[in-house]
């Protein structure tokens, strides 16, 4: 890097230099140096990515800043002061408004924010890009300072070793409009004139060559032009002076590309303006004398003329163009207006650049075209005080990560933005990275952030997510999502109830059903469907209470149907009630084991009423919402459906110890309606040690019986052995564990 002479003398005598009072005095001077001289021995000033001496290149900027954009002390020391801080975060910064005051100090923070959005990846060329910058800017001496900056850095192009033509692009896409809208046409004019010089070369020099090559004439046909018209408008009374300009090398290329025409094919490479000095009630009688007198002398192209004297622009823009045949039979734009029209069109209400083409939206246009009024009517720059981007303060403009621009309202969350997005990816939002940091979805965006939004397939959007949002259209796609959910929950919770019931032969009622519900604590039928279909509500204790509900109203014990009594003789239990999927599951997972133990401390799991599993069973964990861990047995009837739908929520579990728990398992048996069979099976029971029994239920029918005993055990090798010494009994046809 270059050496950097940062002594006060240096910066006093710097081509800006001699302000007086109204800029930077010897204390400034002082301090400047300080901060510079301090930042170069921490190694925070280091060359740009251009190569570049920063303190020069802050010296040019200042250049631009006092001369063309008339900015005083508070403009130069933020700008001076720039290459001292890598970033708005500088533990720094505050020293600042202690040593130079708060406006200094906050037009600082705001460039140094504006210069750290240039290290992301960007699309610039739109109107959020523009959008951001002010949202970024709390002051607007931010926004002038980087068109100075930008234009400074036009003009060093040629000494860099390479020229950085998407940087370039770049100007000419954001500020050369941006320069128009604050009615600085000289500084627009050139940052578009530059851009095209080294963009495009040979266009460029092409036409500045022909330019030279026919300005003597051109002035001199101008002349020879106006005089006519000068004497003849004098002659018919009217107050007036005409203007004449010659359009920028960018305007001719642009009408050149327009109309695919060469340089000589441009007919208005010059315009004339015609300005009256007329009464408020003359001026339409005089603008339109005026006309006819031009139009008397020199023939008129009618496809060319353009009357928004009659009916004036919607914002606010009148006058009359006409392009006429003029001498050696060139055509030449002529421009009438009143010295009115003139004032409006040149402070901004015509807004110039609106019928060039370039859009904005309305808070935009209005807040600058203040800004314009104040550059062009004022010398004191206290003015920039009284304006600030308090337009956007409503707003965050965010980055995507391929670097396209979304608008958001002030207060907008990571989830916001992810239904900006898509719907999908705002269901599935998980978080999101933010400038590289993994948040939450409730962070809270701020402009200039750059948003990677998280997902997952197993997320769905909850209640609560409507408390996070602040968007209207995400307010309504999680309302959608969630009505969604709700059916598709209710669908299949009223299908798994239905069929539990139906293998139990039990008929499913309305009546018995709303009876049940409002038992459980339920006001909607909805709530009761998610809670079953999320499994924060045991199905197994729902079929139990519906059938003990069902009972009730139909004044029966336990129902057992014909049905089931008759076809005991051809009962087949399953030999393939065991869920390979769910043993291929746990194969190829590697996830931590549950060991169950009836010591265990810690954590919270119960054993599931569906399957009763005791001691010795092959079994797995499933993690509900609101009760811990369910233990299940593989061959539960509900694993398979669990598997499937809640993969993600299972967990491989064994058991500890020696089995010495007590366990209540019921058996169903089906056998020969034989006298004294009954007598046998409890003999069998109770001289079995561990075994307790606790209930027995026989129903006989047609001289079969269909039985429950219900029996305590210490585990599953204890109740194979009772099972297989009840088959052996004459006459069981089953015995199979519910």
């Amino acid at each position: 890097m270059s050496t950097i002479n940062t002594s006060p003398e240096t910066i006093k005598n710097t081509p800006f230099g001699g302000w007086g009072s109204c800029y930077l005095n010897e204390d400034d001077n002082r301090l400047i140096s300080q901060y510079i001289n301090h930042a170069e021995e921490a190694g925070k000033i280091q060359s740009d990515w251009l190569g570049r001496n920063p303190i020069e290149s802050c010296r040019r900027v200042c250049q631009i800043a006092v001369d063309d954009l008339g900015l005083g002390r508070n403009s130069i020391i933020a700008i001076l002061l720039s290459p001292c801080f890598p970033d708005e975060q500088d533990e720094d910064l505050e020293k600042v408004r202690k040593d130079f005051g708060e406006a200094p100090y906050r037009i600082l923070v705001s460039y140094l924010r504006i210069r750290a959005i240039y290290t992301k990846k960007r699309v610039i060329g739109n109107e959020n890009f523009r959008n951001l910058l002010m949202s970024l800017c709390e002051d607007i001496r931010v926004i002038l300072i980087v068109i100075a900056e930008t234009v400074a850095f036009l003009r060093g192009v040629p000494e860099l070793k390479e020229v950085p033509t998407d940087t370039i692009q770049d100007s000419a896409l954001l500020y050369a409009p941006l320069a128009h809208k604050l009615g600085l046409y000289q500084l627009k004019s050139e940052i578009e004139d530059l851009s095209l010089k080294y963009l495009e070369h040979d266009a460029y020099y092409h036409i500045k060559d022909k330019l030279n090559a026919t300005k003597t004439a051109r002035d001199k046909y101008i002349r020879e032009f106006i005089e006519p018209i000068d004497k003849m408008l004098t002659d018919a009374g009217l107050k007036f002076h005409i203007k004449g300009r010659t359009k920028s090398i960018h305007s001719i290329w642009q009408k050149m590309k327009k109309q695919n025409c060469p340089f000589e094919g441009v007919y208005d490479l010059f315009a004339i303006r015609i300005i009256l000095d007329s009464p408020l009630d003359q001026e339409k009688v005089q603008c339109w004398q005026t006309f006819a007198l031009i139009t008397n002398m020199y023939q008129s192209n009618p496809k060319r003329m353009r009357d928004w004297l009659s009916v004036p622009k919607s914002n606010g823009y009148e006058c009359l163009h006409i392009t006429v045949l003029g001498p050696q039979q060139k055509w030449v734009e002529v421009q009438i207006r009143t010295e009115r029209m003139d004032e409006i069109a040149e402070k901004g209400l015509a807004a110039h650049w609106r019928y060039k083409g370039i859009k904005g939206d309305g808070g935009i246009d209005s807040w600058l075209g203040q800004i314009r009024q104040a550059l062009e009517t004022s010398d004191n720059i206290d003015l920039y005080d009284n304006f600030s981007t308090g337009t956007y303060e409503k707003e965050v403009f965010v980055f995507t990560p391929k670097g396209e621009l979304k608008k958001l309202p002030k207060g907008a969350t990571v989830l916001d933005f992810a239904y900006s997005i898509h719907s999908k990816v705002g269901n599935s939002c998980t978080g999101a990275k933010v400038n590289g940091k993994a948040v939450a979805f409730k962070y809270e965006l701020q402009s200039g952030d750059n948003v990677e939004i998280l997902t997952s397939s197993q997320q769905k959007p909850k209640q609560d997510w409507l408390n996070i949002v602040v968007t209207g259209r995400a307010k309504n796609k999680i309302r959608l999502a969630l009505k969604e959910t709700q059916i598709k929950d209710g669908l299949y919770a009223k299908e798994m109830l239905e069929r539990r019931l139906k293998n139990r032969k039990v008929e499913l009622t309305e009546t018995a059903l709303n009876h049940m519900i409002k038992k459980l604590g339920y006001k909607e039928m909805a709530d009761f469907y998610r809670d079953v279909a999320n499994a924060s509500l045991d199905i197994s204790m729902v079929i139990d209470k519906y059938i003990e509900v069902k009972n009730q109203e139909d004044g029966i014990g336990q129902p057992v149907s014909n049905d089931e009594q008759r076809s005991a003789e051809n009962f087949v239990l399953d030999s393939n009630a065991v869920n390979s999927a769910m043993k291929s599951h746990f194969a190829a997972q590697g996830e931590d084991v549950l060991v169950i133990d009836q010591n265990l401390k810690g954590v919270d799991y119960t054993l599931a009423r569906c399957c009763n599993p005791i001691y010795g069973d092959d079994v797995f964990g499933f993690i509900t919402i609101n009760d811990g861990i369910k233990i299940h047995r593989c061959d539960c009837p509900n694993a398979k459906d669990m598997h499937t739908r809640y993969g993600y929520r299972i967990v491989k579990a064994v058991w500890s110890g020696k089995g010495t728990a007590q366990y209540d398992i019921t058996l169903r048996i089906i056998g020969n309606d034989d006298i004294g069979i009954v007598s046998n099976l409890s003999n069998i029971i109770s001289k079995e040690e561990h075994i307790l029994m606790r209930s027995i239920n026989i129903n006989s029918h047609d001289g079969l019986f269909s039985g429950q005993i219900t029996i305590s055990v210490e585990g599953q090798q204890r109740l194979n052995l009772l099972m297989k010494k009840l088959q052996q009994v004459k006459g069981i046809k089953q015995v199979t564990r519910l």
